[in-house]
C-alpha cells in the first residue's frame, strides 16, 4: 500500500492511498464467501457456489463492492498512522480509481489535530481575588440553618413576602384550559420565584379563600413560551417561625453545647468552602495564562458541533429549570449576540485546553492502571446519580472507555501545570493547589479522606475484567 498527504488547511488534510490488489484479495475472497452463504443456485450447496458462478449470478461488481467497503477502513487506518495524522472527526471518503485484478485508490478527507508547538508550561504565574468569610455570609448561613428547624403557622391575613401558602394553579388560553396546566394543593413560599413571572406578585395581598388572575409564558410542556391566563387560588396562608439562635439551638442543629463554638464552625467551614472556590479558580487562571501563550488552528466543524451540543445542552437545563431562554438572557443582563458570543469563546478555549492537555500528557507519558479507571468510572457515576456497575457497564457496552481514559490523562496534565504554578490573590498571598483530582476538579482534604474508603469500595464493585486491565495499563495519550 502506498499513501500521500496533502495538507488543505492546518486542520483538514487529504489522503491519496494505492492498494495493489493482492492485498484486496483477503477481503475479495472474504466476500465470495459471503455471498456464497446468500444466495441459492441449482446444483450447488448454500456456501459452495464457485467465484464464476457468483461473478455470473449477481455480477463481479457487488462482489467488488464487498471487498471495499470492508478494506477502505482498515487501509484508512493504516494511511494514517503512515502519516502519523490523529483524526478529529469521520472521514469523507472516494473511491477515486478501481482496475479490476489491478488496483484499487481512494482519497480520503478529514479533520485533523492541529500540529503547535507546545508552551513553557512550567512555574507558571497567575492572580485570582481575596477570598473572605464576610458577616453577611455568616449571617445567611445561618440564617439557613435556622429555616431548617423553622415551624409554619397558619395565620388570617393576607400573604406577605416570604410566607408559606398552599396554592390552586389553573393556566388558560382563548378562554380554555390548557392541558396539563393544572396543579391543586401546591406548596409554595412566596418571593422565592423561578416557577412563573408574576405569581409572586400575584401572591402578595391574598387571603386563604381569594382568588386572582395574572398573564404569563408557560415553561413547559407543548405550549412553553406561549402567553396565558393563570388563576391562582390560595388556600391556606402560613407564617414561618424561625428558633432562636441560642445555646439550646446549637444542641439541636449541631455537636456543639453554645452558640459561639457553633458559629466558629459555620464560618470554618465557609471559609473552606471559599478557598476551595478560590483554588478552582486558580486553576482556571493558569490554564487562561497557558491558553494565552499560544494560537492554535481549530477545526470549525469541531467547534460547531461542540456549539451545538453545550447549546442544546443549557437548553435542556433552562426548561427543566422552568425558564425559558428569553428569561435567563433578561436575569443575565444578556443580549443574544453577547450570550453567543460568550458561548463561542468558551468552547474555543475549551477545545484549545483540550490540545494542549493532550500534548502534555504525551510528553510527560502518563499512562491509567485499572484503579485509577475504576475510581474515575466510579466518580463519573456518582455525578450523574447512576450505580457504579451500570455506569460502568453503559461504558464499556458503548465504547466510551477510551474517552474515559483521555479524561484521566488531560486531569493529569492539568494538575502537572496547576501544581507547579504560583498563584497569588490580590493582597499577594500564595494559593494553596495541591488539592487537584485527576480529573482537574479542586478536592477538600478532610472530605477526601472521609471519602475514600466509600469509592474504593464501589471501585472494587466495579467489573476489572471487562475493563482490559492490561491495554488499559498500558494505555498512553
Amino acid at each position: 500500500m502506498k499513501s500521500a498527504v496533502e495538507t488543505l488547511s492546518p486542520t483538514r488534510a487529504k489522503l491519496t492511498v494505492e492498494v495493489p490488489f493482492e492485498e484486496l484479495k483477503p477481503s475479495l475472497d472474504a466476500a465470495y464467501k459471503k455471498i456464497a452463504q446468500q444466495i441459492n443456485v441449482p446444483g450447488f450447496r448454500r456456501g459452495k457456489v464457485p467465484a464464476m458462478v457468483i461473478d455470473r449470478q449477481v455480477g463481479r461488481g457487488v462482489v467488488l463492492d464487498e471487498a471495499i467497503n470492508e478494506t477502505l477502513p482498515k487501509k484508512y487506518i493504516e494511511a494514517l498512522q503512515e502519516n502519523n495524522l490523529e483524526p478529529l472527526a469521520q472521514p469523507e471518503i472516494e473511491v477515486t480509481r478501481l482496475e479490476d485484478n489491478e488496483v484499487l485508490e481512494f482519497t480520503a478527507e478529514v479533520d485533523i489535530k492541529p500540529e503547535f508547538e507546545l508552551p513553557d508550561y512550567d512555574g507558571l504565574e497567575a492572580e485570582v481575588e481575596d477570598t473572605e468569610v464576610t458577616d453577611e455570609d455568616l449571617e445567611e448561613q445561618i440564617k439557613a440553618l435556622r429555616e431548617r428547624f423553622g415551624t409554619l403557622n397558619t395565620v388570617e391575613r393576607a400573604a406577605a413576602d416570604g410566607d408559606y401558602v398552599t396554592i390552586d394553579l389553573k393556566a388558560s388560553q382563548d378562554g380554555e384550559v390548557v392541558d396539563g396546566a393544572e396543579a391543586a394543593g401546591m406548596s409554595y413560599q412566596v418571593g422565592r420565584g423561578g416557577m412563573l413571572d408574576g405569581l409572586d406578585e400575584a401572591l402578595l395581598g391574598l387571603s386563604a379563600g381569594e382568588s386572582t388572575t395574572f398573564s404569563s409564558e408557560l415553561v413547559g410542556g407543548d405550549l412553553v413560551g406561549q402567553a396565558v391566563e393563570v388563576e391562582v387560588t390560595v388556600s391556606q396562608v402560613q407564617e414561618q417561625e424561625l428558633p432562636e439562635f441560642d445555646d439550646e439551638f446549637a444542641q439541636l442543629a449541631s455537636e456543639f453545647d453554645t452558640a459561639e463554638e457553633f458559629t466558629a464552625d459555620v464560618r470554618e467551614r465557609l471559609g473552606r468552602g471559599k478557598r476551595l472556590e478560590q483554588a478552582a479558580a486558580a486553576r482556571d487562571a493558569v490554564l487562561e495564562v497557558l491558553l494565552d501563550k499560544v494560537t492554535i488552528p481549530l477545526p470549525e466543524t469541531l467547534v460547531t458541533e461542540e456549539l451545538n451540543s453545550r447549546r442544546e445542552n443549557i437548553e435542556q437545563q433552562l426548561m427543566m429549570a422552568g425558564l425559558t431562554m428569553e428569561k435567563y438572557l433578561e436575569d443575565e443582563k444578556q443580549t443574544v449576540e453577547e450570550f453567543e458570543s460568550d458561548l463561542d469563546r468558551r468552547v474555543r478555549d475549551a477545545i484549545t485546553a483540550q490540545f494542549i492537555l493532550d500534548e502534555v500528557a504525551k510528553k510527560e507519558e502518563f499512562g491509567v492502571d485499572q484503579q485509577e479507571l475504576s475510581e474515575h468510572l466510579v466518580r463519573r457515576a456518582q455525578q450523574s446519580g447512576q450505580d457504579p456497575q451500570e455506569f460502568a457497564n453503559h461504558m464499556f457496552e458503548h465504547n466510551h472507555i477510551p474517552e474515559l481514559v483521555q479524561e484521566i490523562l488531560r486531569g493529569k496534565a492539568l494538575s502537572v501545570i496547576v501544581e507547579s504554578a504560583t498563584v497569588k490573590d490580590a493582597s499577594g498571598n500564595v494559593v494553596e493547589l495541591k488539592n487537584l483530582r485527576p480529573d482537574g476538579t479542586i478536592g477538600d482534604p478532610e472530605a477526601e479522606a472521609a471519602e475514600a474508603d466509600a469509592d474504593e469500595a464501589a471501585a472494587d464493585e466495579v467489573d476489572a475484567d471487562e475493563a482490559g486491565t492490561d491495554e488499559v495499563a498500558a494505555d498512553k495519550a
